[in-house]
C-alpha cells in the first residue's frame, strides 16, 4: 500500500480553508445586500422633516382650520 504525503494532506487542507473563506464571503455578501434593500425602503421621520413634511398631526388641524 501506498503511503499518503503529508503534503497531499496540507493541500488539502488549504482547500477546505480557502473553500470556507469563499462561502463567508459569499455570505457576509448577501446579507449586506438585503440590509441595502431593505434599508432604503422605509423613510424616517427625520428624512420626511428633511423633505419639508412635517408631522403627521400637523395634517389633521390643517384639514380642521379650513372647516371652521
Amino acid at each position: 500500500m501506498a503511503k499518503k504525503g503529508r503534503t497531499a494532506i496540507l493541500k488539502r487542507q488549504r482547500e477546505v480553508k480557502k473553500a470556507e473563506r469563499a462561502a463567508l464571503k459569499r455570505e457576509k455578501r448577501d446579507i449586506r445586500k438585503e440590509e441595502e434593500s431593505q434599508a432604503g425602503a422605509v423613510a424616517t421621520a427625520d428624512d420626511l422633516a428633511g423633505y419639508g413634511f412635517g408631522p403627521a398631526d400637523d395634517d389633521d388641524d390643517d384639514a380642521n382650520r379650513d372647516d371652521a
